[in-house]
Parts: C-alpha cells; sequence; structure tokens
C-alpha cells in the first residue's frame, strides 16, 4: 500500500507518476526507433500471426518495444476509419473537429493496446509517453496543444492560453481534464465503468431513485444564494465537450426508439425500469444521453480516453466574458470598455437587462413561440435556470459599472483600456468573493486551513506554482462540485424589497425559462429571494424537480432525472467508484457495507447494500452527497477533498491571481487592499434598483448579531475606492495637445 504522504506528495507535485515508471529509452531495434520500451518479454503471451503490425517488435534482455514505425502504421489504419479536418490556420479548431483527433489518438491506442496486450498501468503511463512529434500524428495535431508562443503580459487571454509560459496550455479552454486516480474504463481505454465484480452496475434510475429521494429538508443557514453562486462558478470552471445538435446546438434526441442504425454514434441512452413509480404513468422508458468527447492531450499524446473541458481551469469570470476573442468582441458595445446590453427599463429608470440571444434562439432556451428571447452572455447555459440568469445580469452589470467608474477617473483611457481594466477588476471580485465568502460555507474553516485557502488579510500572497497545472479535474467535474444539486429548491422565492415574501414558481417551471425578468423590478425581487430563502440541506435527498422533470417540454407533465444524469456522466467518464476517492483521500475505506457505518445515516448504508454488489460499485457522486458533514461545513470529507484540491490547484496554478506579486498583470498594494473589501452584498447594492437593505453576508441566513441586515447607503458596507486605479499623464500632454487643438481652430 501506498503511503498516504506519498500520495499526497505525488498530488503535490502535479499528479506525476508515483512508484517506478516504465522505461522510456530510444534505441535501435529491427530497423525502427523505439517510441516505447515495456519493461517485460510478452512474446509467449499473444499470436502474432494476427499482428498487423508483424515485424515492428524487438525483444531482448525482457523486454517489448513499441516503434515508431508501429504507431505510424496504426495512425494509418484509424484514418481509414476516422476523417480528421484539419481547419486553416486562421480559424480556430471547432469543438467537433478536436474530437475528431480525439477519436483518432483514442483509436491507435486500442489497436497499440491490443497488439501489445498492454496493461491498464500500461495504457496510463506508458503510452502518453510516447513522444508523438516523431509520427504522422503530428499532421493534425492541433497547433495550439504544441506550438504556442508566450509573452507575460497584463491582461489574461480569454481562452486561457498561456496563463502558464512553460506549458502554454494548462488551464486553457479545450483541454482534457485531469486525474486525482486512474480511470477505471470496462475495456481499460473506453468502455463505461462497471462493478469491480466484473457485471453491470445498478441502473442510473434506479440508484436515483433508491438512494435520492426527495424528503425536503432544509439547513437552517444557507441560503438559496449559496446554489445560485455555486452554479455561476461552476460554469466558470467546466462544460465538457459533448455532442450538439447541429441546429439548436442543444443536447441531441437521437438514442431513444431509435433502431441502432438511426442512433446518434455517441449514445449511451439511460434505460428506466418498468416498474418506475413515476415514469411508468407516462409510458417513459428511456432518457436520450450522449458520451463525452474525447480530448486531445497536449502534444497529442496516446492514452486512454479523457474528457475534455470547453472553459478555462482558473477563475477568469468566463461566465461574463466568453472564452474567445470572437464572442468576447461580439459580447462588448464597442465604446466606454461596456458590454452590450438591453436597456428595457429606461423609460422606468431601471437597470439593464442581458442582451437578446438572437442568433441561434433556441440554444439553452424553451420557447413557446418565435416572439420570445432568452438573453446571451458570456457562458451558453446563462439561461439555463432563471436563478443563474439574474446571477449573470449582476456581474454583467458590475462590469458597467466598474467601466464607466474608470472612465471618470481616466478620461483619456480607450475602450479596450477601460474594458481590460475592468475585467481585471471584475475577475478579482469573483475570485475574492469566491473564497472568502463561498468556500468557507461549503468547505469550513478547517478544511481551507489545511488545503492552504485561506486568503491574505493585508500584503501579497506570493503562493504562485508554475508546475501547478490548474486544469479542471473529472471528479470535480462529473461529481464533486455537482453537490449543490442536493442543495436545490422545490421553488423559487420572490421577496420585496421589505423582506416580505411575495411569491414561489416551481424550479422546472424556470428552467431554460428565465422569461420573467422582463417584467420591471421582478429580477430585484427574485434576488431579495435568494438570500431570504433557506437552501435544501446538504443531503442525499434530492427534489423531484429535477429528478422527475428536470428540462420538462411545454404540455409535458414529466422531464428527465439530473440524479441518473450525474450517475451516467461519471461512469462514462471512467471516475472510480466513491471508496477509490475515500482512499485518495486517507479516508478509511469499507470492503464491506456494514464498515461505511458512521460515514452516513444507517439507513442510507442499508439502501446501498440494496441495490450494490460491493461497497467500491458506489457512485462518486452518490456517495459523496450521502456522507455526514464535516463539522463547519456543508459537505462530507470526500467532496471536501476533491473540491479543496481543485481550488487550491485554481489558484496555485494562475499566473494572474489576484493577490500576487511580481506580475505584469499585479495589483498595486492599495489596489489589492481595495478588492479586498468587495462582498457580494455590495455588488447586489450597486446593481440592483429596489434593494434597501441587506445582509452583509447574503449566502447565510440574516442574523441580527452575527449577519445583521443594513442599508446599502449606510456605508457599513465598503465599496471599492476606484480612484485608487487613477493615471496621471504627464501635464505637458495635455498643455501639448491644447496649445495644437487651439492653433488648428485659428487656420478654419
Amino acid at each position: 500500500m501506498i503511503p498516504r504522504g506519498l500520495v499526497w506528495g505525488c498530488l503535490l507535485s502535479l499528479l506525476v507518476r508515483c512508484g517506478q515508471p516504465i522505461q522510456y529509452t530510444p534505441l535501435d531495434t529491427n530497423g525502427g526507433e523505439c517510441a516505447l520500451l515495456l519493461g517485460r518479454d510478452r512474446s509467449s503471451l499473444y499470436e502474432y500471426s494476427t499482428n498487423l503490425l508483424r515485424g515492428t517488435l524487438g525483444y531482448g534482455g525482457g523486454q517489448t518495444c513499441i516503434t515508431y514505425d508501429a504507431v505510424n502504421q496504426a495512425y494509418i489504419e484509424a484514418r481509414k476509419r476516422i476523417h480528421v479536418t484539419v481547419p486553416p490556420v486562421e480559424r480556430e479548431w471547432k469543438t467537433e473537429e478536436i474530437a475528431k483527433v480525439g477519436e483518432l489518438l483514442l483509436d491507435i491506442s486500442a489497436q497499440l493496446t491490443k497488439t501489445y496486450g498492454l496493461t491498464m498501468e500500461e495504457v496510463e503511463t506508458g503510452l502518453p509517453q510516447i513522444d508523438t512529434s516523431k509520427t504522422l500524428i503530428q499532421e493534425v495535431c492541433p497547433p495550439y496543444l504544441s506550438n504556442v508562443e508566450c509573452h507575460a503580459g497584463k491582461y489574461r487571454r480569454l481562452d486561457g492560453l498561456c496563463n502558464n509560459i512553460n506549458n502554454p496550455s494548462w488551464g486553457a479552454t479545450m483541454t482534457p481534464f485531469t486525474r486525482l486516480v486512474p480511470p477505471q474504463f470496462a475495456d481499460g481505454l473506453n468502455a463505461p465503468r462497471q462493478s469491480v465484480l466484473g457485471h453491470s452496475l445498478p441502473l442510473p434510475r434506479i440508484v436515483s431513485r433508491t438512494m435520492h429521494p426527495d424528503e425536503g429538508y432544509h439547513d437552517h443557514a444557507g441560503t438559496v444564494m449559496v446554489v445560485a453562486w455555486g452554479q455561476f462558478m461552476d460554469h466558470d470552471f467546466t462544460l465538457t465537450a459533448t455532442p450538439l445538435d447541429a441546429r439548436n446546438k442543444n443536447d441531441p434526441e437521437e438514442c431513444c426508439d431509435r433502431p441502432p442504425h438511426l442512433k446518434h454514434p455517441y449514445c449511451l441512452e439511460i434505460v428506466v425500469p418498468d416498474d418506475d413509480y413515476f415514469y411508468r404513468g407516462y409510458k417513459v422508458k428511456c432518457m436520450d444521453f450522449v458520451r463525452s468527447f474525447p480530448s486531445v492531450r497536449p502534444n497529442c499524446r496516446l492514452g486512454s480516453k479523457v474528457p475534455y473541458n470547453t472553459l478555462t481551469g482558473v477563475i477568469d469570470g468566463n461566465t461574463v466574458y466568453g472564452v474567445n476573442d470572437a464572442f468576447g468582441r461580439h459580447l462588448r458595445s464597442g465604446y466606454g470598455g461596456e458590454l452590450r446590453m438591453n436597456p428595457v427599463f429606461s423609460e422606468y429608470g431601471l437597470k439593464d437587462l442581458l442582451p437578446l440571444k438572437l442568433d441561434i434562439p433556441d440554444e439553452g432556451c424553451t420557447r413557446t413561440n418565435s416572439s420570445q428571447f432568452c438573453f446571451e452572455a458570456g457562458e451558453i447555459r446563462v439561461n439555463e435556470q432563471l436563478v443563474l440568469t439574474c446571477m449573470h445580469t449582476l456581474m454583467a452589470r458590475e462590469h458597467n459599472r466598474v467601466a464607466r467608474g474608470l472612465s471618470t477617473i481616466n478620461p483619456h483611457w480607450d475602450d479596450e483600456t477601460l474594458y481590460q481594466e475592468a475585467r481585471r477588476i471584475v475577475i478579482a471580485e469573483i475570485q475574492h468573493i469566491t473564497f472568502n465568502e463561498f468556500l468557507p460555507i461549503i468547505l469550513g474553516k478547517d478544511v481551507m486551513e489545511k488545503f492552504g485557502l485561506m486568503l491574505q488579510k493585508e500584503g501579497y500572497w506570493d503562493g504562485y506554482d508554475p508546475n501547478v497545472n490548474p486544469n479542471i479535474i473529472a471528479a470535480f467535474s462529473a461529481a464533486a462540485f455537482r453537490f449543490g444539486h442536493s442543495l436545490l429548491p422545490t421553488a423559487v422565492e420572490r421577496w420585496s424589497k421589505a423582506h416580505k415574501f411575495i411569491s414561489s414558481k416551481r424550479l422546472s417551471d424556470l428552467i431554460r425559462r428565465p422569461y420573467d425578468l422582463y417584467r420591471a423590478g421582478v429580477l430585484d425581487e427574485y434576488l431579495m429571494g435568494l438570500m431570504n430563502q433557506v437552501a435544501q440541506a446538504m443531503d442525499d435527498s434530492i427534489t423531484q424537480e429535477v429528478t422527475n422533470h428536470l428540462l420538462k417540454k411545454p404540455g409535458n407533465r414529466f422531464g428527465l432525472d439530473l440524479v441518473a444524469f450525474n450517475m451516467q456522466r461519471g461512469r462514462e467518464f471512467g471516475v472510480p467508484g466513491y471508496m477509490q476517492y475515500r482512499k485518495f483521500c486517507g479516508l478509511p475505506t469499507a470492503e464491506s457495507f456494514e464498515e461505511l457505518f458512521g460515514s452516513m445515516p444507517n439507513s442510507t448504508v442499508y439502501r446501498y447494500a440494496s441495490i450494490f454488489a460491493h461497497p467500491s460499485d458506489v457512485d462518486l457522486w452518490s456517495g459523496g452527497v450521502s456522507e455526514r458533514p464535516l463539522p463547519g461545513s456543508m459537505i462530507g470529507p470526500t467532496f471536501a477533498c476533491i473540491i479543496a484540491t481543485q481550488l487550491s490547484f485554481a489558484r496555485r496554478g494562475d499566473r494572474f491571481w489576484y493577490e500576487l506579486p511580481n506580475q505584469p498583470s499585479s495589483f498595486t498594494p492599495e489596489q489589492l487592499q481595495e478588492l479586498r473589501k468587495i462582498k457580494l452584498s455590495r455588488i447586489m447594492c450597486d446593481n440592483t434598483d429596489l434593494l434597501d437593505t441587506v445582509q452583509i453576508y447574503p449566502m447565510v441566513l440574516p442574523d441580527h448579531e452575527i449577519n445583521p441586515r443594513v442599508p446599502c447607503k449606510a456605508g457599513i458596507i465598503p465599496s471599492i475606492d476606484l480612484t485608487k486605479w487613477a493615471e496621471f499623464p504627464n501635464p505637458a500632454h495635455y498643455v501639448s495637445n491644447y496649445a495644437e487643438d487651439f492653433a488648428s481652430l485659428l487656420k478654419k
């Protein structure tokens, strides 16, 4: 057993492989240079008469060589099956084009695995060592993964490239998720996880209905604002690349009730049992679900499937600004550094809404007629539910408020400078609120201190580590940061400015339907509700609004099951079971279900035993939300470990982190102290029309002693002093310009 200290040592050195590496030695054998030297003789194990790569194997000293010629031959064979299109140099790679290269690399890996009888360990640690730049693979390798030249600058790129000068793709969009522990694929490469006993796992819907019924418990401290900010941040971190419908860019509905030859090739539909207590009433036996695309690793390395992230790994406000230059420009107004907005309430003197989504109006939006439009923002899921739309609107308004403030202080700044400086400030605000208000509620002080997540009170934090890769962890994306699904309310409430309940609407009726916000003043009422409504408890109880009614279509009385989707996504990601992550985090593991007593309620353990054959089969998301919370925390130790690890990477691996010194992007000490004043409550006060009073920390219920409601205008909640960003050019510059202007005037 590997000592716990060694495991953490390896983690902190960025998942560099522990133990003995497979030897890689370039040598000449049988006329072909060796790409990978495997450390054991396998000449008696395989029938080489069927080996397509016959003649490329070298034996000697009990070792086996995979040559570059063998890799090239596998590439040629794969190209016969998979059509790869390399876009013009001036155009960015599309998600589907990257996926085709990912499919090609996975095909090559599968061929080599079969030919050489590779073990799972050799697939994970051996194949990625092959230098594919010496093979034909290089001709289809996306250049952003291997040929990026970086220069240190003040402003971060939208796509996340060059955050790390030496490893430009770390933390960038369109790069693979990382893994804390090796994946578990049924075939070692790509097939969804199965039981450790070799048979199928329980159907995701059976896990959902058995383990996560709607029992409606409530937490007594956290508000629904915790859910709102958590989802807003989740959409800053992660969006898995999957096939999308060519017409409306939504998930394709090409799996259920179709013959095999008409199904989408990525289908992994969710089977609904015939005896389902809910869906049998509607004769629903299947839910559409498609698998994630395979990634292209940096330098187009080989190995098992790793899904990839279409967002950036660091906290950089791509929810507000987008992740590529073309879309980023589309979101801007072009003057004053501001973002485009919709002044629909200007005649009433109320603040703007987000702009209409006109280009692909059905993308992520359920419309009942062609005159209805959803909203557009930096992240395409802005309309996923109305609460999230409110958060997007709030932060877009904050950007424009900051840009206008900077313009007043620095009237000589052009649109680009105002935009970049406002963006820089808003990103810092998002980082600060996440670490100062959100994470302490989720993780608790003890976990924050253990993982080095506590923010500095003053001075700089010199914790940047260029050896830390901030890419998103697969288990974080597919399971741990989905903990908020347990907190979702059955209904979303509106409250008045006097903190009185007005009304509520079912959550399922607000998913992809943010149209209430077109009524003047309603956005503020929803924001008031977010900080007054109690969140559900962090436990295994999940509201039926998302287990039976998710994405319910107009006229239907049923929808999809988010919990079943979580299970299916984790399995197809190859995310190992819950027990593997307890082991990784240094927590006690279990070989029998009885050993789980104490980690979660007894009734939960009995239910697991009724559907799973072994504790190691329990899905990570399911086990994670079922754990008893840590003292002072909302979540249990396994999810706390994974989330804290990810957020540590996001801070230590971000060259533009707002607390850092000695970077071109660093704030001055005076500016940094101003940024430390920011609170979510201040942003709410500054960017709403009706709010008069707000509790200092909106993610926690108001308490007259520790979290009192205070007037927005009383000065108790501090504001950032933007004069600390004042730039004072040489006065002679103005004298010279004035003289030139006066002279030209006289000539007229």
